[in-house]
């Protein structure tokens, strides 16, 4: 057993090779679809996965994002957008290993099926039962709201890759109802059904060892940073310790 603290940026990168490991990942590169909507987190797994196709070039993750938390001196919206939006560059949607450019997963979203798969980034994680919810500051629904369409009605798959620092106590339906309340004003929350990848499922996709949350937070760079303890055979300890490794000086996002 051994204890790693992973800052926001090294839990994106671990998760996002966890999610590009993913077997339905895998397979939907092969013969599928997949949507990789954008996200900060999700900025990192198209990184992994349009690499495994052989097609990062031209990506960038820089503006990969519709809506962003940023600190107080950094304008933008109540609900995160930024006042200038010209550089977004649109979703990642891959067909059968190709990158389809330009496209975003309101054009694609009809055409999904089962065995596809939709990889959502979430702002809400309520650990105890492994659930996520997304902030919504479109009155349509979002991104999610189009996603739900094929998620519900076609068994289209749905990854939510989100890292530890969004965890929250409580109930995410008691949460959402609070924020959906007519009257009320700010974003939306949508607790969403989705496979939850965070830095604890991404360390058992990636070595078969568990990891469990100890502690948080830090300064100087190291703010949102997660404390785990590792354990497991000796084999995929160690493959944990070289992963971590890998990852550790990955520099904070940047816009």
């Amino acid at each position: 057993m051994f204890q790693v603290v992973l800052t926001p940026a090294a839990g994106k990168r671990l998760i996002a090779r966890a999610v590009a490991a993913h077997p339905a990942v895998q397979a939907a590169l092969r013969s599928g679809t997949i949507v990789i909507i954008a996200g900060t987190t999700n900025g990192y797994v198209a990184e992994e996965v349009l690499a495994l196709a052989g097609q990062s070039k031209g990506f960038s993750r820089r503006r990969f994002f519709r809506g962003i938390t940023l600190p107080p001196h950094m304008p933008a919206t109540e609900t995160g957008r930024l006042p200038d939006e010209t550089g977004f560059p649109g979703d990642v949607v891959i067909v059968k290993g190709e990158w389809q450019q330009g496209k975003t997963i309101f054009d694609i979203v009809d055409d999904l099926k089962e065995g596809d798969v939709i990889l959502k980034g979430a702002n809400s994680l309520d650990l105890s039962h492994r659930r996520a919810a997304i902030l919504i500051g479109d009155r349509r629904g979002g991104t999610i709201g189009a996603s739900m369409q094929a998620v519900a009605g076609r068994r289209v798959r749905l990854l939510l890759p989100v890292g530890l620092e969004k965890r929250i106590s409580g109930s995410l339906d008691e949460l959402a109802t609070k924020l959906n309340t007519p009257g009320a004003h700010g974003a939306r929350l949508l607790p969403v059904p989705g496979e939850v990848v965070s830095e604890i499922e991404a360390i058992s996709i990636l070595t078969g060892a568990t990891a469990e949350l100890v502690a948080g937070g830090g300064v100087c760079g190291a703010e949102g940073s997660v404390w785990l303890v590792i354990s497991g055979e000796p084999e995929g300890e160690e493959l944990a310790k070289e992963l971590i490794a890998s990852l550790a000086k990955e520099p904070s996002f940047k816009l």
